[in-house]
């Protein structure tokens, strides 16, 4: 089993043979692991004393060394346009975030159609891109198996609504930690799980070229984004410490290797910060590689993170750039985000949170 420290570990984070052979172990058919499996991602239960059809003794064993989830909820940020950001409060004290986003805002009182959830990975980040709030006060740790498929199992539970999409692009760089992450892809994907097909699955990477080349020999179809925020090394450089590591030629060439492997199209996501990505020489150089690549392009104009000082583009600037990718024949989107009400940028509740308890220190103002 998989575990953090001497905590009791979260039923959250077992496989189906995990749970299979711990039953064993004490003596109970193998059928009580798929009614602990049921009872957890299908009937989303909060306790395991609710488990009534296991015998009270297996109850009380399994009340006395796991624990049913892996996350406290906290708190939730809800957004006039129905976003909600999800705070939840890890065994260690630390904390994380998941937001939930509607495809469409809910019009006189009806649902959406479509729900992404945005998942974290990690504890804040070690790789530091120069706009994000996620690594402002450094890398804490890896999320676990249970921590992450905990997270949409909880939207789903403090919502009351099927999860249509997950894109794992909230806190931490998800490659950093592909071992856990792909424990819980299993979780996730998994008939006994939460069920959800790998192809509503989006992993968004800074730029991890081997990792891109070991999820594209994966067998799964699960998509993938790239955090590229510059077409060229100058302009990356400046705003990504891992183009330092791994350059956009480096990058590009794994890209390759991917559509060599997979059917499903790439995105190159890019946000938009004003004097720093945002001159149009840059949407003619991204135009070529997106072309080349086949790729769909998200641009998302700058969200403000407290502690930095990044400007948002106007909104003339930001259909400039989208309307060259377009006119070139690439299909570009300009996506106006949501969630402005509710600390929208990733790690920004999270980081808010931590600071106010002190676990964390004010991030110092820098550019």
């Amino acid at each position: 089993m998989r575990q953090l420290g001497a905590v009791r570990p979260a039923l959250t984070g077992f496989s189906k043979d995990e749970l299979t052979a711990l039953v064993q172990e004490w003596d109970q058919p193998p059928f009580r692991a798929g009614q602990i499996l049921d009872w957890i991602w299908k009937k989303k239960v909060g306790a395991i004393e609710e488990m009534t059809n296991l015998p009270a003794a297996l109850r009380d064993k399994l009340a006395a060394e796991y624990r049913p989830h892996a996350l406290e909820h906290t708190h939730t940020q809800g957004s006039a346009d129905t976003t909600r950001k999800f705070l939840f409060k890890l065994h260690d004290g630390r904390y994380v975030e998941s937001v939930l986003i509607p495809a469409n805002p809910a019009l006189y009182g009806e649902k959406s159609d479509r729900r992404t959830l945005c998942v974290s990975s990690q504890v804040g980040c070690a790789y530091g891109c120069k706009f994000c709030a996620s690594g402002l006060a450094g890398f804490s740790r890896n999320l676990d198996p249970s921590e992450i498929a905990g997270q949409v199992l909880a939207a789903e539970r403090l919502s009351g609504e099927r999860v249509d999409n997950l894109v794992f692009m909230g806190m931490g760089e998800p490659f950093a930690n592909f071992d856990h992450l792909m424990a819980a892809i299993e979780i996730i994907t998994a008939e006994w799980g939460l069920h959800l097909g790998a192809r509503h699955l989006t992993i968004s990477t800074s730029g991890l070229v081997p990792r891109i080349r070991d999820l594209a020999d994966h067998p799964q179809q699960i998509r993938l984004a790239i955090s590229l925020h510059g077409a060229t090394d100058e302009v990356r450089n400046k705003i990504m410490p891992v183009n330092k590591k791994w350059n956009t030629a480096a990058l590009f060439e794994a890209l390759d290797y991917w559509n060599s492997r997979k059917k499903q199209h790439l995105t190159l996501e890019y946000i938009l910060i004003q004097d720093v990505n945002d001159d149009l020489e840059q949407a003619r150089i991204l135009a070529g590689h997106a072309r080349r690549l086949t790729a769909k392009v998200n641009l998302i104009p700058y969200n403000k993170v407290e502690g930095l000082d990044w400007v948002r583009p106007s909104e003339t600037r930001c259909k400039a750039f989208r309307d060259i990718l377009k006119n070139a024949g690439v299909s570009a989107t300009l996506r106006l985000e949501k969630g402005h009400d509710i600390d929208a940028a990733c790690g920004q509740l999270r980081l808010k949170q931590e600071t106010e308890e002190g676990i964390i220190e004010a991030p110092v103002k820098a550019r």
